[in-house]
């Protein structure tokens, strides 16, 4: 049926005088005072009387008699026109509750201002062909209602004071936007551009140990270099169902996550690597930042921001004070060129990301200094992005958690960053035969001992250089890996290089060397001055005659500098070891030959000296290395205790008696009871699962679960075989922390081991990549599956054209295409949940699909009404920062809906009240009704058990609703409940409970 016959047969002529009679007699004036202000103040009904029900029922019987006076087909079958005229004068009738003005209805327009007559005053019992004829009645007569404001002399003056009003709203704002913005005038404009030009090149190289045989050949390009490593979000306290916030992430994407980051992380684990990476990252132009088409794309939040590197280190040398943000660029060659406050702009604007690297390389004693700088800045610009770099051990779980700064942890090298590192090494070594490559490849993968060595980006680094100048033959340890790279560095490095210089023999320049190593440490530095470098040389040289060959102290210092590799100059005028590593395996070195070995043990507690400590242990006699044990027991404290057990992985010999004392000690110490135990438990590596108990020891769940995690953050494959003993482990939690560890270790053989054991099989399963799918044991009944943002649309539908998967999470799923046709027909799919996708547009896929529970939450623009439409069984909704125009009529009338969470809501409840199964309801945080229609919706949800709603609506909830099956009404927090109102609701509802919601839902 052609619905605007309607409209053809109901003529102006006709129209006008009957909505005139709707309304009073007016004044002259601009309608400023308060009565004429609102629609319904010059309405004809209610208190005025001029116009009674009786007489609008003849106004609407008659409009509707008009539309259908007219030859041709009938536009409602007979008997439908008083249902049409009984909804229409009810909905004319609430042009008494409008509390608009008639300019702002004007601005709504007829078809909005119609709607929101309906929805005052839904009208329900009509059949579809006369809800059709209602609607376009309505419209039209609100055409010609808000013809007839515009024809009142109020309109104009009113509409003119409106249009002053908001003139002058638009120039306050304008102001202060102003004042926010960024002065973007040629001098900040031209120095920004050449501040993060001189920023990417700067940091766009790095050091690749082993490559420095021929001269200029140690820097390589950052792009060809870096290896993306992972972060772990794990909580302190697992949970037991897949967490959207735990997990690995790639590290340099944790920015796009967080505003403000801890990132903890091993020495030579590529902490440094990593500041360096995002500081590119963020400072090249958006179509230059990724020239190789194999690297992950720029960190999302470093756009347009820039970056600040803050070494610490350098910045406290010589115990200056940490620098105010017009110091930032202090050290820098463009220090004096940056205008005028500039670097204060980019704070207040919130374009600042703040780098801040080596919390644990400044002395223990100035860290709170460092902590109450960090505070004071965040505090006076809280809007920019941080990234704080610390070894593990450095500062306390909760160090800034007062600042909200989220906590990650470097992960170690998985197999697969190793293999890509080996493979990047020898592309920049493209001198190194391809046989060594492949060999180097086998060893790792197929040597125990080798793969535990490999961990981090420093150790990678040396393997590669050891075995390309060794021809293929590597060093089996710790200690003996340190010891050869010395040797390279010291001893054929410039012999290699065919270099005619004095000879000096290994042994001579490590006694010299050691000494500035020692006094850094010993200081709490890992930076001094020249001169101090200088000095310490000099004091050593009578000592060591056979130095003398390359002169006095300036030239051993330069020699040093400029031929060993050991040691670079961050500034002309200090210096510090290529890496901390080597400083502390040279000072290990110094105390043994001191007998300092009391000093050692006394700073047990302190992080800067337990690498020393450990490489004492490793290097010294065995004689040494048993006092340095027996002192670290007679400490008692759990952290000398666990030094002293992973010292034994480094002590080639040691008496029986004394190794089993050690052993029962850190026995003592399992199972862990918390994170931070089992953290430090993996420190130890490996050798703490020879102690760490297996299932069935009488442990508690906790327990269980702490234990888990301490054998698989040792990242060892060892561990494998022993999480594979708890896969049947009658604790959830335990479960899922095997599921989550799974990224860790080889893919397909922890899948074989440990993830197919899993009894009963999960009812979740986390996939971060393709590996992992590709990998995935088949379940008798397929799990939900945690979908992360590495796994690619081509390998998830074909996965799930082969498997009746019944749950699934899309999480960060990351993929441009936008839409969901791989899910379309998937006939088994009965929950799913996806969050973070910001490039989906279309839904049509998931169109009839047996959808039961579902969550979007994204913050797109999303055509949600036709989806939520085809789903006939759905139990659970939840829409989150879906940007949308959507209304519970959307519903399919046939779903048996229990629950709605509902973050952003539509203006009103029109259509909630048939959803008669509802049992628990969250409304957003924004949402206050129109009308009182919308309490009236709520009333009739007769089974509604949980309530989730506004403080400031709990007025309204008590005066307007009967709501017999409510048993909890949750509120937001901080929203402020006053004790009057918590009387009124426990006197209302008196079965039910009035609770603050939690952070998360309740």
């Amino acid at each position: 049926m052609d619905t605007s016959v309607a409209a053809i047969r109901l003529a102006s002529g006709v129209v006008a005088p009957l909505v005139k009679k709707l309304f009073r007699g007016e004044g002259a004036g601009a309608g400023l005072v308060d009565r004429p202000a609102r629609i319904s103040s010059y309405v004809s009904l209610r208190e005025q009387r001029v116009l009674t029900a009786a007489d609008l029922r003849k106004l609407a019987d008659r409009l509707v008699a008009e539309a259908l006076r007219a030859p041709g087909e009938r536009p409602l079958p007979p008997g439908d026109e008083a249902g049409v005229a009984a909804a229409l004068a009810a909905t004319l009738h609430c042009l008494g509750d409008i509390t608009l003005t008639d300019l702002e209805a004007v601005q709504l327009g007829p078809r909005a201002f119609a709607h929101l007559l309906r929805s005052s005053a839904p009208y329900r019992g009509l059949s579809q062909d006369a809800e059709l004829f209602y609607r376009r009645v309505l419209e039209l007569a609100c055409m010609h209602i808000l013809h007839f404001f515009t024809t009142r002399s109020t309109f104009v003056a009113a509409t003119l004071v409106a249009q002053s009003r908001r003139q002058g709203d638009l120039i306050a704002k304008m102001d202060e936007l102003l004042t926010r913005l960024p002065r973007r005038d040629g001098r900040d404009t031209a120095f920004e551009r050449r501040y993060l030009d001189y920023l990417a090149r700067r940091h766009g190289t790095l050091t690749i140990f082993g490559l420095d045989l021929s001269p200029g050949s140690s820097r390589w390009p950052l792009d060809a270099a870096y290896v993306s490593l992972e972060v772990d979000r794990a909580a302190p306290a697992p949970a037991s169902a897949p967490a959207p916030g735990g997990g690995l992430l790639p590290a340099d994407a944790i920015l796009g996550e967080y505003r403000r980051v801890l990132l903890r992380g091993e020495a030579g684990s590529g902490k440094t690597t990593l500041i360096q990476w995002l500081a590119v990252a963020a400072a090249r132009e958006p179509a230059a930042r990724h020239p190789t088409p194999h690297l992950l794309p720029p960190v999302p939040a470093a756009a347009d921001h820039i970056p600040y590197v803050l070494p610490l280190r350098t910045l406290t040398r010589n115990g200056e004070r940490l620098p105010a943000p017009a110091e930032f660029l202090a050290g820098s060659p463009l220090s004096g060129e940056a205008p005028d406050g500039w670097t204060g702009r980019v704070l207040r604007d919130g374009r600042a990301l703040v780098l801040v690297d080596g919390i644990d390389e400044i002395p223990e004693a100035e860290r709170p200094r460092a902590r109450d700088w960090l505070a004071d800045l965040i505090t006076a610009y809280p809007d920019n992005r941080w990234l704080v770099t610390s070894r593990p051990s450095a500062v306390r779980h909760d160090w800034l958690a007062d600042v909200d700064f989220a906590e990650v942890t470097l992960a170690p090298m998985t197999p697969a960053n190793v293999r890509a590192f080996i493979e990047r090494w020898h592309d920049a070594a493209d001198d190194v035969p391809r046989e060594y490559r492949d060999q180097l490849l086998d060893s790792v993968a197929t040597k125990p001992d080798l793969a535990r060595l490999a961990t981090n980006p420093l150790l990678c680094g040396l393997i590669c250089a050891l075995h390309r100048e060794r021809r293929g033959f590597l060093p089996s340890g710790r200690r003996e890996l340190y010891s050869a790279a010395l040797s390279m560095l010291l001893h054929r490095r410039d012999r290699e290089r065919g270099l005619r210089l004095p000879y000096i023999a290994e042994e001579p320049q490590l006694q010299l060397l050691q000494r500035l190593a020692f006094w850094l440490i010993r200081n709490g530095r890992t930076e001094m001055s020249r001169d101090q470098a200088e000095s310490l040389i000099g004091k050593g040289l009578p000592s060591v005659p056979a130095a003398a060959v390359l002169g006095e102290a300036p030239a051993v210092f330069r020699h040093f500098l400029e031929r060993t590799g050991l040691l670079r100059a961050p500034t002309v005028d200090t210096v510090q070891f290529v890496h901390r590593t080597f400083q502390d395996f040279l000072g290990a070195r110094a105390a043994l030959d001191e007998g300092s070995l009391s000093e050692l043990t006394r700073h047990a507690e302190d992080d800067q000296w337990e690498d020393v400590i450990r490489m004492a242990v490793a290097q010294g006699r065995p004689r040494d290395r048993s006092e340095i044990m027996r002192d670290l027991l007679a400490a008692r404290s759990t952290r000398a205790v666990l030094l002293a057990f992973a010292c034994l992985e480094d002590a080639a010999e040691l008496e029986p008696e004394l190794r089993e004392e050690i052993r029962a000690a850190a026995i003592r110490l399992v199972p862990p009871t918390d994170s931070e135990v089992a953290g430090a438990l993996a420190r130890v590596g490996p050798l703490i699962l020879d102690v760490l108990p297996g299932p069935g020891a009488g442990m508690s769940d906790t327990e269980a679960t702490y234990t888990v995690l301490a054998a698989g953050w040792t990242g060892s494959e060892r561990a494998i075989p022993f999480l594979a003993r708890f896969a049947d482990h009658p604790s959830a939690a335990v479960r899922a922390e095997l599921d989550r560890l799974w990224q860790r270790f080889d893919t397909r053989r922890y899948a074989e081991e440990v993830i197919v054991r899993l009894d009963p099989p999960p009812k979740w399963l986390s996939i971060v990549g393709n590996t992992q799918l590709s990998a995935l044991p088949e379940f008798a009944r397929p799990p939900g599956l945690v979908i992360g943002r590495g796994v690619t649309r081509s390998t998830l539908a074909a996965f799930l054209r082969g498997q009746p998967v019944q749950r699934l999470y899309l999480h960060e799923f990351r993929d441009s295409v936008g839409d969901l046709e791989f899910l379309r027909g998937h006939s088994s799919l009965g929950e799913l949940d996806i969050q973070s996708w910001p490039t989906l547009r279309d839904l049509s896929g998931l169109h009839g699909l047996p959808l039961e529970d579902v969550t979007l939450y994204m913050g797109s623009v999303l055509d949600v009404a036709a989806a939520t439409a085809s789903w006939p069984r759905l139990h659970r909704l939840r829409l989150r920062g879906v940007r949308t125009s959507w209304s519970f009529t959307d519903l399919n009338p046939a779903a048996p809906l229990e629950e709605l969470d509902l973050q952003h809501v539509p203006a009103d409840l029109a259509g909630l009240g048939r959803l008669r199964s509802l049992s628990v309801l969250r409304l957003g945080r924004a949402w206050r009704p129109s009308t009182k229609a919308a309490w009236a919706e709520l009333s009739r949800l007769e089974h509604l058990e949980r309530l989730v709603l506004s403080a400031e609506t709990l007025g309204g909830l008590v005066e307007c609703t009967r709501l017999p099956s409510l048993r909890e009404v949750w509120v937001y927090p901080y929203d402020g409940v006053s004790a009057g109102v918590e009387e009124r609701v426990r006197r209302r509802f008196p079965r039910a409970k009035l609770m603050e919601i939690p952070e998360e839902t309740p």
